[in-house]
């Protein structure tokens, strides 16, 4: 059965990279200059293209979501650490909310760039380059915590 199903994926798969060769030929076979300067070349070769890249992406997402949904009701167990996981994410998150800044966006001569006003956006984008530090810190951490340890090992 299982091998079934895997030979089912293959021929899906190998479906999906056929369709993207055939739009990969048409794309280089109209050229770089007929596609920057004619719209009609735009919509009649890269829109399908387009199209098909967003069905793509958006089949992948809720498949990864549907599967994971289904592989956390199967393991209680892995629910809890996913969700004492996403637990921690979120203190993440509140904690560099709270330290964000919400002052006006300006410019390198201290004038306010366009739609760079004081506020709750530009608190929020604040706050997510500080989760994005502190993620990377927890990372970089890790990662040389792993590194030091395979060097004491050997």
């Amino acid at each position: 059965m299982e091998d079934k199903k895997s030979r089912i994926l293959t021929y899906v798969t190998g479906f999906i990279g056929l369709i993207g060769f055939y739009f990969f030929i048409r794309i280089i076979m109209e050229g770089d200059t007929a596609i920057m300067e004619d719209v009609d070349v735009q919509n009649s070769v890269l829109s399908p293209f387009i199209s098909f890249s967003i069905f793509l992406l958006i089949a992948t997402a809720a498949i990864a979501v549907v599967f994971s949904m289904i592989n956390l009701t199967k393991h209680p167990e892995v629910l809890k650490r996913t969700l004492l996981g996403v637990g921690a994410m979120a203190i993440l998150l509140v904690i560099a909310y709270l330290f964000a800044s919400d002052s006006a966006t300006t410019d390198a001569m201290g004038n306010v760039i366009l739609d760079g006003e004081a506020g709750s956006v530009s608190k929020w984008v604040s706050a997510l380059i500080n989760y994005s530090f502190i993620l990377g810190a927890i990372g970089l951490s890790f990662f040389l915590f792993d590194f030091v340890k395979s060097i004491v090992k050997n």
